[in-house]
C-alpha cells in the first residue's frame, strides 16, 4: 500500500499538473470503485481544482466549490498520468479523470477491488476520512510519545495504527524499527525514554528521506513503479538477505497478508522471533537465535 512518502510524491506532481484546470469528464471503468452517490458525478465536472492534499494514505483533490475527490489507493490501486492521446490501461482502470492537458487514470491490479473513490461536499464530510493519526514530521518529541503511549500495544502495531499516526505501514514501519534499532513487539508502553526519542528520530529521518529520495527519482515525471519493495530498503521485503549494517540474514514475521521484516542482530538481541504458522510447525526445530541459524 502507498505510504507517506509514496502519496506525497503522487500530491505533489498531481499539484503541478492540475491545480487551476477544470476537470472535465469523469469515467468510471468499474461502477465498485465509487462508494458514495451524492453528490453525483457530473456535480463535480466542468469544475476546477483548487488543491491537492494529503489525508492520512488519502489523496484529495479539491474542486470549486467545496467539493472534493477521496481516492484511497489501498494494497493494489495506483495513479497513472497520460498525455494527450495517451490510451488508459486494459482491465486494471478504475476511473479516469480528464483535463484538457491530459488524463489521470486510478487503477488497480487484481481482483479484490479495494480501491475507492468518494465524492463529498463541505469540510466537515471531509473531515470524516481523518483517522485522528499524528502527523509525525510536524509532531515534537513530547506530542510523539503521548500518542506513543496512550495505548500499550507492539510498535509494529501503534507505527501502523491510522488512529495513531498518519500515513504510516507496513513497509515504513520495518524501516524505522530497523533505524531505531528497536523490535517489532516491544511494548510501547514498556519503552525507556532514550527508546523513545530514538524512534522517534527514526521516523522522521526515515520518511524524509524515502520521500526526497522518490522525488528525486521521479523528477518532473510522474510517479511510477510505486511499490512497498524497493531493492535500497534495509529490510522490509528483504527476508534471507544481509542486513546492511551488520550482515545478519533478515528474519520475518508472516500473518494474514502482511509480513514484518527485521534484524535480529540489530533488533531484538539475537533472537529469532516466533511466527505463528512456522514455529508452529517446526516446534521443536524452530531456531532460537541467530546462533541456531546455520
Amino acid at each position: 500500500m502507498p505510504e507517506l512518502p509514496d502519496v506525497v510524491v503522487y500530491v505533489k506532481s498531481l499539484e503541478r499538473r492540475i491545480v487551476g484546470r477544470v476537470l472535465e469528464r469523469i469515467r468510471l471503468a468499474s461502477p465498485f470503485v465509487l462508494r458514495t452517490a451524492v453528490p453525483p458525478l457530473d456535480e463535480v465536472e466542468q469544475r476546477q481544482v483548487v488543491a491537492v492534499q494529503r489525508l492520512g494514505k488519502r489523496i484529495v483533490i479539491g474542486l470549486e466549490p467545496d467539493l472534493f475527490l477521496v481516492l484511497h489507493l489501498m494494497i493494489a490501486g495506483r495513479l497513472r498520468w497520460l498525455e494527450p492521446g495517451m490510451k488508459p490501461p486494459g482491465r486494471i482502470t478504475l476511473a479516469t479523470f480528464t483535463f484538457s492537458q491530459g488524463t489521470l487514470a486510478f487503477t488497480e491490479a487484481g481482483t479484490r477491488k479495494r480501491a475507492s473513490l468518494h465524492i463529498v461536499r463541505g469540510s466537515d464530510a471531509l473531515a470524516a476520512f481523518d483517522m485522528g493519526g499524528l502527523e509525525v514530521l510536524e509532531a515534537g518529541l513530547p506530542a510523539f510519545k503521548q500518542q506513543l503511549t496512550r495505548e500499550n500495544h507492539t510498535l509494529k502495531r501503534a507505527l501502523t495504527d491510522p488512529r495513531l499516526f498518519s500515513g504510516i505501514g507496513n513497509a515504513y514501519s520495518d524501516e524505522i524499527l530497523h533505524r531505531a534499532r528497536l523490535s517489532p513487539i516491544a511494548h510501547t508502553q514498556k519503552l525507556s525514554d532514550a527508546d523513545i526519542e530514538r524512534l522517534h528520530r527514526a521516523v522522521r529521518e526515515v520518511l524524509s528521506e524515502w520521500t526526497r529520495r522518490l522525488h528525486d527519482q521521479a523528477g518532473n515525471a510522474f510517479p511510477e513503479n510505486v511499490t512497498a519493495f524497493r531493492p535500497e530498503m534495509a529490510v522490509h521485503g528483504r527476508y534471507g538477505q544481509p542486513c546492511p549494517v551488520c550482515g545478519t540474514k533478515v528474519q520475518r514475521i508472516v500473518y494474514a497478508e502482511n509480513e514484518t521484516d527485521y534484524c535480529p542482530r540489530c533488533q531484538t538481541n539475537g533472537v529469532i522471533l516466533a511466527d505463528r504458522a512456522l514455529s508452529r510447525l517446526l516446534k521443536a526445530s524452530w531456531p532460537r537465535s541467530i546462533d541456531e541459524l546455520g
